[in-house]
């Protein structure tokens, strides 16, 4: 009796034991890493990836008006010693990001392989693309083989300032009702970890990730999310090519995505141009549009 008592006990303190271990385990989570030395980090690592890659460029320079070709990506060593690397072919674009009351410079890089004859999308367009998803390792994390339709709104930073550098096609309906694309915009996106899911981890995208995205843009639909008559992108009242900052009655609710844009009780839509003359209308001539004036 005292034996099953005291292996009673033995194992009554064990389990304390290994569910104290567990919650410290769990409680233990990462600090977040500082933005600026993370994207000075990612900003290294992209660089030494391109310097050390190259991608296919010859089957698009050998058959210009073929479509499609699949962009592939590959490193360069043994029989790929000669090809041109990705650094020398890329185009950098730099995104202030506010890092408290600092400004960090984030530099994400593409590369054309065709621009495309069509149209180019806004930052907060919709867009029906293809795309393939890799990290700097080679991890495949997601592709959509078959086209979509993409809110530049709703991803990622890095890829929606990117795809406005390209311009869509245009497509044909074949017989069997499949669609034919062509003349469409395709090329590749190295994105730092701030321009993606930074500290977040994303199904099986580890924190802190530099993003690769091969992508085709096909199409491009002009958005206005509120549908209030103004666009999306005209929404952008600080015209800093960032809908998501602007908020006029600061009720939390971005221009784009509210129907009173200045909290006055009217709808928008009923105070930007009564007068149809394509010019948003200010009654008390002060300078600010009736639509994003309270007063």
């Amino acid at each position: 009796m005292t034996y099953n008592k005291n292996l009673n006990y033995f194992f009554f303190t064990l389990l304390i034991f290994l569910y104290a271990c567990k919650k410290d385990d769990s409680d233990q989570v990462e600090e977040i890493r500082d933005l600026s030395e993370q994207t000075s980090a990612d900003n290294s690592a992209l660089i030494e990836y391109l310097e050390t890659h190259f991608y296919n460029y010859e089957d698009f320079e050998n058959n210009p008006d073929k479509y499609p070709i699949d962009i592939k990506l590959d490193t360069i060593a043994d029989d790929n010693i000669n090809k041109i690397p990705l650094i020398n072919q890329v185009t950098k674009k730099t995104i202030e990001l506010i890092n408290g009351d600092d400004i960090v410079n984030a530099d994400l890089y593409y590369l054309v392989s065709r621009q495309g004859k069509g149209n180019r999308p806004s930052v907060a367009d919709s867009t029906f693309v293809t795309y393939r998803g890799n990290l700097l390792n080679g991890l495949k994390f997601d592709e959509k083989v078959y086209p979509v339709w993409f809110d530049l709104i709703s991803v990622v930073r890095g890829f929606r300032e990117v795809l406005p550098e390209f311009s869509d096609g245009t497509f044909s309906i074949r017989a069997d009702g499949t669609f034919d694309f062509k003349d469409y915009g395709q090329g590749i996106f190295f994105i730092p970890s701030s321009l993606g899911y930074f500290s977040n981890n994303t199904g099986s995208i580890p924190a802190y990730s530099p993003l690769i995205f091969s992508v085709s843009l096909y199409l491009v639909n002009q958005s206005d999310h509120d549908l209030d008559g103004i666009l999306s992108i005209d929404e952008d009242v600080n015209k800093d090519n960032n809908p998501l900052n602007d908020d006029t009655d600061n009720d939390g609710i971005y221009n784009l995505f509210d129907s009173d844009d200045d909290g006055d009780g009217i709808l928008t839509s009923n105070e930007y141009d009564q007068n149809e003359d394509g010019i948003p209308d200010d009654s008390d001539n002060d300078g600010i549009p009736d639509y994003l004036d309270s007063d």
